[in-house]
Order: structure tokens, then C-alpha cells, then sequence
């Protein structure tokens, strides 16, 4: 509920109002934190511990708890809005003080202080939960012989070393707020709740965010729409708005010994620290310190990690598996021994014939991913996706619970200033809150929808575009690696080609995603969102979709398009009729998409994770640098907590986001074309473990603090997950069935092999499958353009007549000359049967799983149950012994009243 204030110009300024810019408030920095003020207070008031005064987390007095921190410059010619909202910001309660910075005397910090009044009325405004009574744990009717088996399991346990993931329950702090039942503060009802010290009731999350509730709320100018902080910082007026980190995050003694300063020290050494990569999140805390939207991105990604061990266990394993049966492999053995099998060139002039032999190598890397394994493997993973999110929901719902988030409903979310200024003429009543509000009519929406639906398609376009000149490359360099001097890339020319494509595709990712970002952001404006939650959700669209095109585009045209649409020796299909398209390597096309994944990922992982904590500490450590020049190695301990935050870099503009879309871009590179590359999974969890340590370490040491925000669930990217979910089933199954070669050989195997008709699939029956799938071709055939420099005389001493290609066509003196075989027909059926069959079975699967695991587990639903029934019985016992204390008063005074209740 906005509150109306009045506005206070200078015409009505009372003599006790402050000056101009409140420069009465203002206290000149210094590295010594005493002045005349400060011993003056504490003569007059109470005595306040010295820590108070120089740790810079209060008021000169040391009293008063600084709760958020708003940075200007004196030049900013924003005086007097600034001026007004200053003296509204004292009208609504709240205590301010002012301080220059030590190191910029034109930088002023206000130092913003709210009372216990205050922080009581917006508390219970804001529907702020608070503890009231501790939980009443209670325990299933257990049968005395499962009591038995318990007690025998528990003493199993005990011989067991303790659990090395679990954190140190004496080093973490009793978060109260997790045992007791919690319900909306009220100050008519304030005796029911647990209030120890009201200056530690509210915990420092809370009382920023009502600080900033507060200051969201607050005019600045005459006007209904000139209102709120946001609108001064995107003017300019205030430079900087940000709640204080609680102290150092460091300390000379050891946490085991003197125990932790401050929940940022705690964080640190528990959640940050390196050395505790393996143990489980200290969520609770993470939760207390930076809000619930922040624990909620870690619980996901924790969870999502925890999830990828059993996938990246399965992933390994198919890979050993490939390695243990790769001395069995039949196909490997005869591609191995195929000495007198001559494979025509890959590409016009320069490149030569080649003995399938030479492929021995590919032959066998190919069979590490494509195996018997890699068909239960993709299954695994379709189903693991599902599971994955359907579990997610319920932890989910566990976590809702115990951060009193079930019942949370979000505010009704104010207008955006650029969408008030756009539509301000027209308007119609807000049907919830019954006000007037700007309206954007239904035909200036959709104008603007279909203007950038047509932008995004342009960008799709331009990634078209850029695969496009990855092929001419590719077609164009293989002829050039083929004639290079150096035999090592001579020899292997087309892997040179492949990893160079590779590379130069991933600056043009990392190019492109520049170029997106800003392209995103103008289309996202250009639409004129309503709210912030609505430009959010546009724009993170936006990004994904480019992003997640501009990353995979080029894997998607090496899985299903690269050497499908060659042509055949002698009748080459070209682009723009003069480059031959480029055909797979005699091995298969598996190899590379295989190289495409691995160095994409590994490269994109890399660079975030260097991006993500680099930058950050290179700003810090050139702005530290800077102090150390002007004012000396020692004066960096002497400053106040809010010059040292100031000094931090601020969190990303756009929140979350990129941290969002860094792991939902890893998950669709784990699930999509996972079939491909089984090594996906275990590549994800590597950089995972290192991901959350580095995401804590940059939220606790090189950002400054956020402020605490409440959200229920991970919003639009649990949709996006989903999406992919889906997509990954049916990429899957066009990898094995086009992409691999375990479809020819099933057919080999069941129809035209030596197991012909008995059922039977072994390696025994895959003699003689390499022959079966290459074709013969007449040399003489050759273009003129296509034709090679050198006859193949040094295979046999004469020159070659017949050479070998992969593909299912008729010998060239059939009938009808290089025509499809039978053979290749009924690999096309197997293949569209196969795809039709996996699609059905796994999405099945896939749906009777969601359908059996409920969102809400049993227990936490009688747990919920329980909670409310106690809740109504303690509040109803609670009322009733204050109704009987006043009774006894009464009495005592000999007052007394007919017809009292109870």
C-alpha cells in the first residue's frame, strides 16, 4: 500500500528545517571514526561499545543500525528533487545521516536508520512472517518390532565415519526462524511473538527490504507518477542504493577456535571457502543473508548438481564400456584391417585416395561413444530430465515451506516509468487496486509484438547466416589442409578442419552473443512492457532464444545435415554450384559432433567461469590498487563499511539472469545431444562443483550486498527447462537414428549379415557390415573439377580403377548406375520407425512419471495440516492468558466487570 506524503518546498520550511542538500547532516570523513559529535553522544546517552563506532555499521552514535545506504555527488544538479525526497524520507520515520567519502569529497553517502515504529508498521503492512512459538515435532505410531530394526540400523550407523558433506552443526548459528511456526507480524498481537531484543527481532535481510519498501513508495516531486527510488537512480539523482554488508569477510582468528564475526565471515569460510567444494550448501543461512530469490538460484543449482552425479555415473560407464569392448568391436577390427579397401577423396583435387585403414584410429574413437550402451544411455537421460524436474518441484515445495513461502503472494508490482511516459495520456481503472493507469491499446501491442517477432527472426537469420560461411569454410579448407606441406595436418586434414571450424565458430558465439545482448534489449523496450516482472520475462526469452540458437546451430547442422546431402562420386552436389559439400570422415560424421561438443563446452565453460569471478576482481583489485596509491597500505583497514562496498562492483543489472542462463545453456548442451557425447554429464558436474564456489566467493567478497528478495520459484526458466526436456527426446532420437550407425547395423545384423533370420545381434554377426556399407565407384567417372591430382598408383603400381565410398548405391555397371540399393531403403524405414517407436515410448515414460511422483510430498502435506491446525490452537490459547492476565489485574485494582469472556 502506497502511502500518499506530503511534499515539503522551501517556501514552507520551517526554521528547523535543514539546508539546502541537508548539509546540517552532513559529517566530513576521516580515517579516525571520533569527532566532537560523537563524544558529545556519548556523554549524553548510554554507553555504546567502542566496536560499534568503528566497525561503520551504525550511526556516529553507535546506537542506530545503518540499514541501507543511498551514494550522490554534490555536482549532480538533481539538488532539489533529492532535497524533497530527503525530508519525505524523515516524515515516513526513518533517521538519516550523512557522511563524505574519504577518498572523493564530491561522493556524499546517506546513511538511512529505521526505528522500531517504523519497521512494526511496515512489517505488518508488508505481511512480514516472524517466529511466534518453537515448533512442536511429533513423531509417527511406530510397531514395536520397526522400532527394533531402527535402533539396530542406528547402531549401524554409529560404527559408520560421519557423513563428510554434512556441515558442522556448532559452527553454523541457531537460525530461530527454522524451528518455530511464523505468521504475519502484527502489532496488536505483538506479546505473542518471540522478541528478545527488538533491536535483533528483525534480521538485517528484513529491515533492508523494508527500507526499501518504504523508499519505492516515497515522492520526490509534485506529480502522481514522480514517486519511488528506482526513478532517481535511473535519472541520476542518486548514484548508488545498497544495503552494508555485515563486516569483513575475513579474520585473524580461526573460525573453529574464536567462531565467526559475522554471518559474511561465516558465509565465507563455510559456503565460499574452497576448501569446502564437497559439503552441502548452508542454504538457511544464504537465505538469511541474501533473500530468498538468491537461495532459491542456489538450491536449484545445487540440487541440479547433485542430480548430475547419477547421470554423469551412467555417462562414464557407457564410455568404459565403449573402451572394455573396444578390442571386440567387429566393425573397428575390419575398418583396422582394411588394408586393400581404397576410400576415394574427400574433397576435389588435393586430397587423395586412402586406405580405410588409415581411419583405424576414428574407427575406434567413434565406437567410445557409439556403442550398444548409447541407446539405453539417451533413454536414461530423457527420463532423467523428467525425473530431474518433477523432484525439483517437490524440494521446491519442502524449501517453500520452510522459508514461509507457501502462502507468499507476490505485490502488486508498479507500472515502469518508460511504459507511464509512453501511455500516460490514455487510461483506465487498475481492476485491483480500482485506480487509474496508463493503457496501451490492443493494436499499438500487437504492432509492436509482430515488429519484434520479426527482429528475433532477422537474428535467427543472421545465425543462419554465420553457420553458413562455417561451411564455406569448412568445404573450402579441407582442399587446403589437404595440400598443406606439414604431413601431420596433411594427413589428418579434415580432424584440422573440423577443430579450426570449431574454433573460429565459438569466437563468433562469444561475438554474436555481444551483439544479441543489445539487439534483446532494444526489441524488449521496443515492446513496452507493463511491469518489471514482465520485462524480465520478455527479455530473458529473447536471450535464451538467441543464445541457445547462436550456440547450437552449428551442432545441429554437423548432426543432421553435414554429409547427408553430398551427392556421390561423379555427381557432387555444390554450393552455388562451385564448392563441393563436405562429406564425413570414412568413419563416420559421430566423430565430429563429438569434437564440435567437447571443445564448445569445454571452451564455453571456461570462459564464463573466468568472465564471472575475472572481471570482478580485476575491477576490485585496480580500485584497491588505486587507494593503496593515494592514501597508503594501512588506511584501507581504517575505512567504513560503506566506503569499502562502495568500492565493490555492483550485481549484475539484470539480476540473475546470467547465472540462470549460463546453466540452463550447459543443461541443454547435457540433454540434447547427449547421445553423441555420453561425457556430457560428468564435463556439466566438474564445472558445476567449481561453478557454486565461485558464484558464492563473487556474491560474498566482489559484489556488493543485494538486496533481499522474496520469490516462490525459479519463474520462466522452470517453463524453458521443460522445453528442452522435450526438444532433448526427439534430437536424441535423430542422433542414433541418422547421426550413428546403430541403426545400418542392426538391419545388417537382422537382415542381410550372417545372423540373418535367427534373431540374433552379436558381434559375430557384424562380419562382413563395413563391405555391405560401401559403395563402388568407377574412377573414370570422375568431373573434370573433382578429379584428383594423383592416380593411386602407389597403392598398387597401377592406377586405380575403383574406388569405395560410404552410402548403400548400385556397382557402375548395373542397369541402373549408382541407384539406390533395397539395403538403403530399409535402413531409411528402420530409421523413421525407430525415431517414431523412441519418441512414443520415451515420452510415455516420460508422462507416467510426472503423473506418479506428486509435486507436494505426503509428509510435508500432513507437516502443512498440522502446522495450521496448532497455529489457530496456540494463537486461540495465547489471546485466551492474555484475556485472563487483564482479568487477575481487574481483580487486583477491584475492577470488575459483568459478563466477562471467558
Amino acid at each position: 500500500v502506497a502511502k500518499d506524503v506530503n511534499i515539503f518546498f522551501e517556501e514552507l520550511e520551517g526554521v528547523n528545517s535543514p539546508s539546502k542538500d541537508d548539509d546540517s547532516l552532513l559529517h566530513h570523513g576521516n580515517l579516525t571514526s571520533t569527532s566532537d559529535d560523537a563524544s558529545r553522544l556519548e556523554v549524553v546517552g548510554e554507553e555504546v561499545p567502542d566496536k560499534n563506532k568503528t566497525n561503520g555499521l551504525y550511526f556516529r552514535d553507535g546506537k542506530c543500525r545503518i540499514d541501507y545506504i543511498l551514494v550522490y555527488r554534490k555536482s549532480n544538479p538533481q539538488t532539489e528533487k533529492r532535497e524533497v525526497f530527503e525530508r519525505n524520507i524523515r516524515a515516513e520515520g526513518l533517521q538519516m545521516e550523512k557522511e563524505s567519502s574519504l577518498t572523493n569529497s564530491d561522493i556524499i553517502f546517506v546513511k538511512l536508520h529505521a526505528p522500531w515504529e517504523v519497521l512494526g508498521k511496515y512489517a505488518e503492512l508488508m505481511n512480514v512472517r516472524m517466529p511466534f512459538r518453537r515448533k512442536i515435532y511429533y513423531l509417527h505410531r511406530r510397531y514395536k518390532f520397526m522400532t527394533r530394526i531402527e535402533k539396530q540400523i542406528s547402531r549401524f550407523r554409529g560404527w559408520l565415519p560421519r557423513k563428510p558433506m554434512k556441515l558442522d552443526k556448532e559452527t553454523l548459528p541457531d537460525l530461530e526462524e527454522n524451528d518455530c511456526y511464523t505468521a504475519p507480524f502484527s502489532q496488536q498481537r505483538i506479546h505473542h511473538f518471540i522478541i528478545h531484543n527488538k533491536d535483533t527481532f528483525f534480521n538485517n535481510a528484513t529491515r533492508s527490504r523494508i527500507v526499501h519498501h518504504i523508499l519505492q513508495r516515497v515522492k520526490y516531486e509534485e506529480g502522481k507518477n514522480k514517486i519511488g527510488l528506482n526513478r532517481l537512480l535511473s535519472n541520476g539523482s542518486y548514484e548508488a542504493a545498497f544495503p552494508l554488508h555485515e563486516g569483513t569477510y575475513r579474520s585473524k582468528n580461526s573460525i573453529r577456535t574464536h567462531g565467526a564475526e559475522n554471518h559474511r565471515h561465516l558465509l565465507y569460510e563455510c559456503w565460499a571457502s574452497w576448501g569446502v567444494w564437497y559439503k552441502y550448501q548452508p542454504l538457511d543461512l544464504v537465505r538469511r543473508y541474501f533473500g530468498e530469490k538468491i537461495g532459491l538460484y542456489f538450491a536449484w543449482l545445487g540440487w541440479y548438481t547433485g542430480m548430475l552425479f547419477p547421470a554423469a555415473f551412467i555417462g562414464l560407464f557407457v564410455f568404459l564400456y565403449g573402451v572394455t569392448t573396444l578390442n571386440h568391436c567387429q566393425v573397428s577390427k575390419e575398418v583396422c584391417q582394411a588394408t586393400d579397401i581404397i576410400m576415394c577423396p574427400i574433397c576435389d583435387k588435393y586430397c587423395p585416395f586412402m586406405r580405410l585403414s588409415d581411419s583405424c584410429v576414428y574407427a575406434k574413437v567413434t565406437h567410445l561413444f557409439d556403442n550398444g550402451a548409447t541407446v539405453f544411455f539417451a533413454v536414461f537421460m530423457a527420463v532423467w530430465a523428467t525425473v530431474f524436474l518433477e523432484f525439483w518441484k517437490r524440494r521446491r515445495a519442502v524449501i517453500a515451506y520452510d522459508w514461509d513461502l507457501i502462502d507468499w503472494e507476490e505485490e502488486e508490482e508498479e507500472i515502469r516509468p518508460q511504459f507511464e511516459a509512453k501511455y500516460s495520456k490514455k487510461e483506465r481503472m487498475n481492476p485491483i487496486s480500482g485506480k487509474p493507469e496508463p493503457y496501451q491499446a490492443f493494436a499499438d501491442k500487437c504492432s509492436r509484438l509482430i515488429v519484434s517477432a520479426s527482429g528475433i527472426f532477422f537474428m535467427i537469420c543472421v545465425v543462419i547466416a554465420a553457420v553458413f560461411g562455417i561451411v564455406i569454410y569448412r568445404v573450402v579448407t579441407v582442399s587446403t589442409f589437404a595440400a598443406f606441406k606439414w604431413a601431420l595436418i596433411r594427413n589428418n586434414s579434415q580432424v584440422a578442419t573440423t577443430g579450426t571450424a570449431v574454433c573460429i565458430n565459438f569466437c563468433i558465439i562469444m561475438l554474436l552473443n555481444v551483439l544479441y545482448e543489445k539487439v534483446a534489449l532494444f526489441l524488449t523496450n521496443l515492446e513496452q512492457p507493463r511491469t518489471e516482472s514482465e520485462w524480465e520475462n520478455s527479455f530473458t526469452l529473447k536471450m535464451f532464444l538467441f543464445q541457445f540458437v547462436n550456440l547450437n546451430s552449428s551442432t545441429f547442422y554437423i548432426a543432421f545435415f553435414l554429409g547427408r546431402f553430398t551427392g556421390h562420386p561423379g555427381a557432387y552436389l555444390r554450393l552455388i554450384n562451385r564448392w563441393r559439400l563436405e562429406e564425413c570422415h570414412p568413419s563416420g560424421c559421430l566423430i565430429d559432433l563429438c569434437m564440435q561438443m567437447g571443445i564448445i563446452m569445454v571452451l564455453k565453460q571456461t570462459w564464463n567461469n573466468f568472465m564471472e569471478l575475472g572481471y570482478p576482481l580485476i575491477q576490485n583489485w585496480w580500485t584497491r590498487r588505486r587507494l593503496r596509491q593515494e592514501y597508503g597500505t594501512q588506511s584501507k583497514a581504517s575505512f567504513p563499511q560503506w566506503e569499502k562496498d562502495y568500492n565493490l562492483q555492483p550485481m549484475n543489472a539484470y539480476g540473475l539472469f546470467d547465472e540462470y542462463l549460463e546453466m540452463i545453456l550447459q543443461f541443454g548442451f547435457t540433454t540434447i545431444f547427449v547421445a553423441a557425447f555420453p561425457l556430457a554429464p560428468l564435463l556439466a558436474l566438474l564445472n558445476n562443483i567449481i561453478e557454486i564456489r565461485l558464484d558464492a566467493y563473487k556474491f560474498v567478497t566482489q559484489w556488493r550486498r543485494p538486496l533481499a528478495a522474496r520469490a516462490k520459484d525459479i519463474g520462466i526458466w522452470y517453463g524453458i527447462l521443460e522445453g528442452i526436456g522435450i526438444l532433448s527426446v526427439i534430437t536424441n532420437a535423430f542422433v542414433i537414428a541418422v547421426t550413428s550407425d546403430f541403426i545400418p547395423r542392426l538391419v545388417y545384423a537382422y537382415k542381410y549379415g550372417p545372423c540373418a533370420g535367427q534373431g540374433e545381434a552379436g558381434q559375430k554377426c557384424m562380419v562382413g557390415y563395413v563391405n555391405a556399407s560401401l559403395s563402388v565407384f568407377l574412377v573414370s567417372d570422375f568431373e573434370n573439377r573433382s578429379e584428383p591430382t594423383s592416380n593411386g598408383s602407389e597403392f598398387s603400381g597401377s592406377p586405380l580403377k575403383y574406388c569405395r565410398y560410404r552410402d548403400y548405391r548400385d556397382p557402375p555397371h548395373s542397369p541402373v548406375p549408382y541407384g539406390y540399393t533395397l539395403q538403403f531403403w530399409h535402413v531409411l524405414a528402420a530409421r523413421l520407425a525407430f525415431i517414431i517407436v523412441f519418441e512414443h515410448l520415451v515420452f510415455c515414460i516420460k508422462h507416467l512419471i510426472s503423473y506418479l511422483i506428486p509435486d507436494l510430498p505426503k509428509d510435508l502435506r500432513d507437516r502443512m495440516r498440522r502446522e495450521k491446525y496448532l497455529i489457530q490452537e496456540m494463537m486461540y490459547e495465547a489471546e485466551l492468558e492474555r484475556l485472563q492476565k487483564e482479568r487477575k489485574e481487574r481483580k487486583k485494582n477491584g475492577k470488575s466487570y459483568h459478563n466477562e469472556w471467558p
